[in-house]
């Protein structure tokens, strides 16, 4: 009987993916309240991806708001079952977070299972088309404001590095409660200009865009979005080696972007069938079609390649993380 007893967890983990899966419920943890972007995004993963996991099993989606997705991220590493019934979206800066030392975090970012990435979370610096900020060249030169949430908001953070690190003049204005309240203010001529995602900035205001109404200055990433390609990066703005690995560092985070993790300690090949079934579901002409009715970008990253830019930020030495946090989160 104990010999029994002691094989029952080796033998299920032997079993085939098939197996293993068939019959079961994966519970999606979703490190936001309902109804944002990264809820949006994990929902439509979660009605999606169970038909592409051999076995077909349900996914159930539940929110797990708090402390910035930390609660959430705490939880997967720490408390959720370790059998590949488990998998999230949490914030795309809990590597960062963890590498910095923020407050709360039980969690090691590089041993996550990191399963894949729909899209990135580009960020762009906008202007008011009559404010005094008409290029790049003018951000260094002429002063200008911007609305911003709070001191550890990606809206602040990324214009603040600007300045802390390159020597931009951009003011920030705090207190807005989120980004349409700032972009709202911006259009009544109270603040120059706002950062928030390209995504926020398309499904709230598209218009903008093509009716000439702001311009588009900088886009906070480790590449250039496909849709503004004629807008530098942030990274490419470095002036030295150091400059630019603080700036990897930082954007590293919008790369990561809307990905599903799953807790540490998985038999790989569950992991590998995970991975296999996210990359098959970001080529299923269902998902596709939900993701555009939704508005919602698809531009995908596999579970390897993510792995290996949380590593990255793991690996960062210790000149470079004071530099990052030299620069993170100030106020402005």
């Amino acid at each position: 009987m104990l010999f029994i007893l002691l094989c029952a967890p080796a033998a299920a983990a032997a079993q085939t993916p098939d197996g293993f899966y068939r019959g079961k419920t994966i519970e999606m943890i979703i490190g936001y309240p309902p109804g944002g972007s990264n809820d949006i995004y994990a929902r439509l993963v979660s009605r999606h991806i169970g038909r592409h996991i051999p076995g077909a099993p349900g996914v159930n989606a539940r929110n797990m708001p708090g402390a910035g997705s930390i609660a959430a991220s705490n939880y997967l590493y720490n408390l959720a079952p370790r059998d590949g019934t488990a998998l999230g979206l949490v914030s795309a800066t809990m590597p960062l977070d963890e590498k910095l030392g923020a407050p709360g975090v039980k969690f090691e970012a590089a041993k996550f299972n990191w399963i894949g990435r729909v899209a990135p979370s580009t960020n762009a610096a906008f202007f008011w088309h009559t404010s005094p900020a008409r290029t790049l060249a003018d951000l260094f030169t002429t002063p200008v404001t911007a609305g911003a949430t709070g001191a550890g908001s990606t809206t602040s953070v990324y214009p603040n590095v600007l300045n802390q690190l390159l020597g931009a003049k951009i003011k920030l204005v705090m207190g807005y409660t989120g980004s349409p309240e700032a972009m709202l203010a911006m259009e009544r001529g109270e603040i120059d200009g706002h950062s928030t995602s390209f995504d926020t900035l398309r499904a709230l205001h598209s218009e903008w865009i093509t009716q000439g109404k702001i311009r588009i200055l900088v886009q906070f990433g480790l590449a250039r979005h496909p849709l503004l390609q004629n807008v530098p990066a942030a990274g490419e703005l470095a002036q030295n080696e150091e400059q630019r690995q603080v700036l990897r560092a930082v954007m590293n985070a919008s790369e990561i972007g809307k990905m599903i993790l799953a807790p540490p300690g998985l038999p790989p090949e569950r992991v590998g069938a995970l991975r296999r079934a996210f990359d098959a579901m970001m080529e299923d002409t269902e998902f596709a079609a939900e993701a555009a009715a939704l508005g919602l970008e698809r531009i995908p990253l596999g579970g390897g390649a993510l792995q290996s830019l949380v590593s990255e930020v793991g690996a960062m030495s210790p000149e470079i993380k004071a530099a990052v946090k030299a620069v993170y989160g100030q106020g402005g």
